[in-house]
Protein backbone atom coordinates (compact mmCIF):
# COMPACT_ATOMS: atom_id res chain seq x y z
CA UNK A 1 0.00 0.00 0.00
CA UNK A 2 1.40 3.37 -1.05
CA UNK A 3 1.48 6.48 1.11
CA UNK A 4 -0.58 8.38 -1.47
CA UNK A 5 -3.02 5.71 -2.62
CA UNK A 6 -6.17 7.35 -3.97
CA UNK A 7 -4.73 10.85 -3.81
CA UNK A 8 -4.58 13.23 -6.76
CA UNK A 9 -1.55 15.51 -7.00
CA UNK A 10 -0.55 18.44 -9.17
CA UNK A 11 3.17 19.14 -9.49
CA UNK A 12 4.22 22.31 -11.29
CA UNK A 13 7.61 22.05 -12.91
CA UNK A 14 7.02 18.31 -12.79
CA UNK A 15 8.82 17.77 -16.08
CA UNK A 16 12.40 18.01 -14.76
CA UNK A 17 14.66 18.15 -11.72
CA UNK A 18 13.01 18.12 -8.30
CA UNK A 19 9.53 18.16 -9.84
CA UNK A 20 10.11 15.10 -11.98
CA UNK A 21 11.76 13.19 -9.13
CA UNK A 22 8.72 14.05 -6.99
CA UNK A 23 6.33 12.94 -9.71
CA UNK A 24 8.08 9.57 -10.02
CA UNK A 25 8.02 9.06 -6.26
CA UNK A 26 4.37 10.09 -5.97
CA UNK A 27 3.49 7.69 -8.79
CA UNK A 28 5.27 4.88 -7.00
CA UNK A 29 3.33 5.73 -3.84
CA UNK A 30 -0.02 5.40 -5.61
CA UNK A 31 -0.96 8.98 -6.51
CA UNK A 32 -2.90 10.07 -9.56
CA UNK A 33 -0.72 12.69 -11.20
CA UNK A 34 -0.98 15.92 -13.14
CA UNK A 35 2.23 17.69 -14.04
CA UNK A 36 2.49 21.17 -15.50
CA UNK A 37 5.53 22.46 -17.38
CA UNK A 38 6.58 24.73 -20.23
CA UNK A 39 9.12 22.84 -22.32
CA UNK A 40 7.69 20.32 -24.83
CA UNK A 41 10.85 18.20 -24.93
CA UNK A 42 11.03 17.66 -21.18
CA UNK A 43 7.28 17.14 -20.97
CA UNK A 44 7.58 14.39 -23.59
CA UNK A 45 10.44 12.81 -21.65
CA UNK A 46 8.50 13.03 -18.39
CA UNK A 47 5.52 11.37 -20.06
CA UNK A 48 7.77 8.55 -21.22
CA UNK A 49 9.32 8.07 -17.77
CA UNK A 50 6.03 8.26 -15.90
CA UNK A 51 4.00 6.04 -18.18
CA UNK A 52 0.63 6.67 -19.75
CA UNK A 53 -1.51 7.50 -16.74
CA UNK A 54 -0.42 11.01 -15.61
CA UNK A 55 -2.11 14.08 -17.05
CA UNK A 56 0.64 16.01 -18.85
CA UNK A 57 -0.13 19.73 -19.08
CA UNK A 58 1.82 22.29 -21.06
CA UNK A 59 1.59 25.78 -19.65
CA UNK A 60 3.41 28.71 -18.09
CA UNK A 61 2.62 29.36 -14.43
CA UNK A 62 3.54 32.99 -15.06
CA UNK A 63 0.33 33.26 -17.09
CA UNK A 64 -2.90 33.06 -15.12
CA UNK A 65 -4.83 31.89 -18.19
CA UNK A 66 -2.51 28.88 -18.43
CA UNK A 67 -3.04 28.07 -14.76
CA UNK A 68 -6.82 28.29 -15.14
CA UNK A 69 -6.73 26.08 -18.23
CA UNK A 70 -4.68 23.50 -16.32
CA UNK A 71 -7.15 23.48 -13.43
CA UNK A 72 -10.05 23.03 -15.83
CA UNK A 73 -8.36 19.97 -17.35
CA UNK A 74 -7.57 18.56 -13.91
CA UNK A 75 -11.22 19.03 -12.91
CA UNK A 76 -12.36 17.28 -16.08
CA UNK A 77 -9.97 14.34 -15.61
CA UNK A 78 -9.96 13.87 -11.84
CA UNK A 79 -12.64 16.12 -10.35
CA UNK A 80 -10.47 17.09 -7.39
CA UNK A 81 -7.02 17.66 -5.98
CA UNK A 82 -5.56 16.40 -2.73
CA UNK A 83 -2.00 17.68 -3.11
CA UNK A 84 -0.43 20.69 -4.81
CA UNK A 85 3.34 20.89 -5.12
CA UNK A 86 4.10 24.46 -6.22
CA UNK A 87 7.59 23.83 -7.50
CA UNK A 88 8.06 25.58 -10.86
CA UNK A 89 10.85 28.16 -10.83
CA UNK A 90 13.57 29.71 -12.96
CA UNK A 91 17.01 30.94 -11.96
CA UNK A 92 18.73 33.60 -14.08
CA UNK A 93 21.63 35.11 -12.15
CA UNK A 94 22.91 38.57 -12.99
CA UNK A 95 24.63 41.39 -11.11
CA UNK A 96 22.14 43.62 -9.35
CA UNK A 97 23.06 46.72 -11.38
CA UNK A 98 22.50 44.88 -14.67
CA UNK A 99 19.04 43.42 -14.07
CA UNK A 100 16.45 44.85 -16.42
CA UNK A 101 12.76 45.31 -15.75
CA UNK A 102 12.01 42.55 -18.26
CA UNK A 103 14.34 40.13 -16.44
CA UNK A 104 12.79 41.05 -13.09
CA UNK A 105 9.27 40.55 -14.40
CA UNK A 106 10.14 37.23 -16.04
CA UNK A 107 11.63 35.73 -12.85
CA UNK A 108 9.02 37.16 -10.48
CA UNK A 109 6.16 36.01 -12.72
CA UNK A 110 7.16 32.37 -12.35
CA UNK A 111 8.94 32.24 -9.00
CA UNK A 112 6.37 34.19 -6.95
CA UNK A 113 3.29 35.18 -8.92
CA UNK A 114 3.04 31.72 -10.46
CA UNK A 115 3.11 29.99 -7.08
CA UNK A 116 0.61 32.43 -5.59
CA UNK A 117 -1.97 31.93 -8.34
CA UNK A 118 -1.36 28.21 -8.75
CA UNK A 119 -2.48 27.76 -5.15
CA UNK A 120 -5.33 30.24 -5.46
CA UNK A 121 -6.74 28.65 -8.62
CA UNK A 122 -6.34 25.15 -7.15
CA UNK A 123 -8.43 25.97 -4.07
CA UNK A 124 -11.84 25.06 -5.58
CA UNK A 125 -10.45 21.59 -6.34
CA UNK A 126 -8.57 21.02 -3.08
CA UNK A 127 -10.46 18.78 -0.70
CA UNK A 128 -10.46 18.92 3.07
CA UNK A 129 -7.40 17.06 4.27
CA UNK A 130 -5.38 18.35 1.34
CA UNK A 131 -1.78 19.46 1.39
CA UNK A 132 0.11 22.25 -0.34
CA UNK A 133 3.90 22.15 -0.50
CA UNK A 134 5.84 25.18 -1.75
CA UNK A 135 9.43 24.82 -2.92
CA UNK A 136 11.49 27.65 -1.44
CA UNK A 137 15.30 27.72 -1.26
CA UNK A 138 18.19 28.14 1.15
CA UNK A 139 18.71 31.49 -0.62
CA UNK A 140 15.78 32.87 1.38
CA UNK A 141 17.95 32.96 4.49
CA UNK A 142 21.44 33.72 3.16
CA UNK A 143 22.91 36.47 1.03
CA UNK A 144 22.88 35.36 -2.59
CA UNK A 145 24.99 37.67 -4.79
CA UNK A 146 23.84 37.72 -8.43
CA UNK A 147 20.58 35.97 -7.45
CA UNK A 148 18.81 39.01 -5.98
CA UNK A 149 15.45 38.56 -7.72
CA UNK A 150 15.35 34.79 -7.30
CA UNK A 151 16.31 34.98 -3.61
CA UNK A 152 13.76 37.72 -2.92
CA UNK A 153 11.02 35.65 -4.56
CA UNK A 154 11.96 32.61 -2.48
CA UNK A 155 11.86 34.72 0.69
CA UNK A 156 8.42 35.92 -0.37
CA UNK A 157 7.35 32.30 -0.74
CA UNK A 158 8.50 31.54 2.81
CA UNK A 159 6.29 34.35 4.03
CA UNK A 160 3.43 33.17 1.83
CA UNK A 161 3.67 29.65 3.24
CA UNK A 162 3.33 30.98 6.78
CA UNK A 163 0.37 33.17 5.89
CA UNK A 164 -1.51 30.52 3.89
CA UNK A 165 -0.83 27.92 6.58
CA UNK A 166 -3.01 29.96 8.93
CA UNK A 167 -5.50 31.13 6.31
CA UNK A 168 -6.23 27.70 4.83
CA UNK A 169 -6.04 25.43 7.86
CA UNK A 170 -9.66 26.30 8.58
CA UNK A 171 -10.52 24.58 5.31
CA UNK A 172 -8.58 21.51 6.40
CA UNK A 173 -5.69 22.25 4.03
CA UNK A 174 -2.13 22.04 5.35
CA UNK A 175 0.46 24.38 3.82
CA UNK A 176 4.18 23.76 4.27
CA UNK A 177 7.40 24.43 2.40
CA UNK A 178 10.56 22.55 1.55
CA UNK A 179 13.82 24.51 1.34
CA UNK A 180 16.51 22.79 -0.75
CA UNK A 181 20.16 23.62 -0.77
CA UNK A 182 22.14 23.13 -4.00
CA UNK A 183 20.61 20.30 -6.02
CA UNK A 184 22.15 18.45 -8.95
CA UNK A 185 19.44 19.11 -11.54
CA UNK A 186 19.54 19.78 -15.29
CA UNK A 187 18.61 23.39 -14.56
CA UNK A 188 21.75 24.13 -12.57
CA UNK A 189 24.12 26.17 -14.69
CA UNK A 190 21.68 26.97 -17.50
CA UNK A 191 22.22 30.66 -16.82
CA UNK A 192 23.42 32.14 -20.10
CA UNK A 193 26.87 32.77 -18.60
CA UNK A 194 30.30 31.33 -19.43
CA UNK A 195 30.87 27.74 -18.33
CA UNK A 196 33.76 28.87 -16.12
CA UNK A 197 31.31 30.85 -13.99
CA UNK A 198 29.05 27.82 -13.66
CA UNK A 199 31.95 25.63 -12.55
CA UNK A 200 33.09 28.26 -10.04
CA UNK A 201 29.57 28.34 -8.58
CA UNK A 202 29.47 24.55 -8.40
CA UNK A 203 32.79 24.42 -6.55
CA UNK A 204 31.68 27.18 -4.19
CA UNK A 205 28.40 25.47 -3.33
CA UNK A 206 30.18 22.15 -2.81
CA UNK A 207 32.82 23.69 -0.57
CA UNK A 208 30.16 25.43 1.56
CA UNK A 209 28.26 22.20 2.17
CA UNK A 210 29.25 20.24 5.28
CA UNK A 211 28.47 17.12 3.24
CA UNK A 212 30.67 18.38 0.38
CA UNK A 213 28.18 17.50 -2.32
CA UNK A 214 25.00 18.59 -4.00
CA UNK A 215 21.67 16.97 -3.13
CA UNK A 216 20.07 14.52 -5.51
CA UNK A 217 16.58 15.50 -6.70
CA UNK A 218 15.27 12.28 -5.12
CA UNK A 219 16.43 13.45 -1.70
CA UNK A 220 14.30 16.58 -1.97
CA UNK A 221 11.40 14.54 -3.35
CA UNK A 222 11.37 12.35 -0.25
CA UNK A 223 11.00 15.45 1.94
CA UNK A 224 8.10 16.63 -0.23
CA UNK A 225 6.48 13.21 0.06
CA UNK A 226 6.66 13.41 3.84
CA UNK A 227 4.92 16.81 3.89
CA UNK A 228 2.27 15.57 1.44
CA UNK A 229 1.51 12.37 3.34
CA UNK A 230 -0.48 11.55 6.44
CA UNK A 231 2.83 11.18 8.27
CA UNK A 232 2.86 14.99 8.41
CA UNK A 233 -0.79 15.34 9.42
CA UNK A 234 0.07 17.71 12.32
CA UNK A 235 2.73 19.71 10.46
CA UNK A 236 1.48 23.17 9.46
CA UNK A 237 3.38 26.25 8.32
CA UNK A 238 6.77 24.53 8.52
CA UNK A 239 9.71 25.02 6.18
CA UNK A 240 11.59 21.72 6.01
CA UNK A 241 15.21 22.58 5.24
CA UNK A 242 17.02 19.97 3.12
CA UNK A 243 20.38 21.58 2.47
CA UNK A 244 23.05 19.17 3.69
CA UNK A 245 23.70 21.33 6.73
CA UNK A 246 24.61 24.56 4.93
CA UNK A 247 22.20 26.60 7.06
CA UNK A 248 23.91 25.30 10.21
CA UNK A 249 26.93 27.40 9.26
CA UNK A 250 25.00 30.69 9.33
Amino acid sequence: MGKLDGKTALITGGNSGIGLATARLFRDEGANLAILGRAPATLDEASRLLGGEPLILRGDVGRIDDIEDAMARIDERFGRLDIVVANAAITRPAPFDQITEAQFDDIAAIDFKGVFFTIQKALPLLREGGAVIITTSMSNQVGAPNFSVYAACKAALRSLARTLALELIGRGIRVNAVSPGPVDTPGFGRWDVPEAIVETARRDFTARSPMKRFALPEEIARAILFLASEEASYVVGHELVVDGGVSQLL
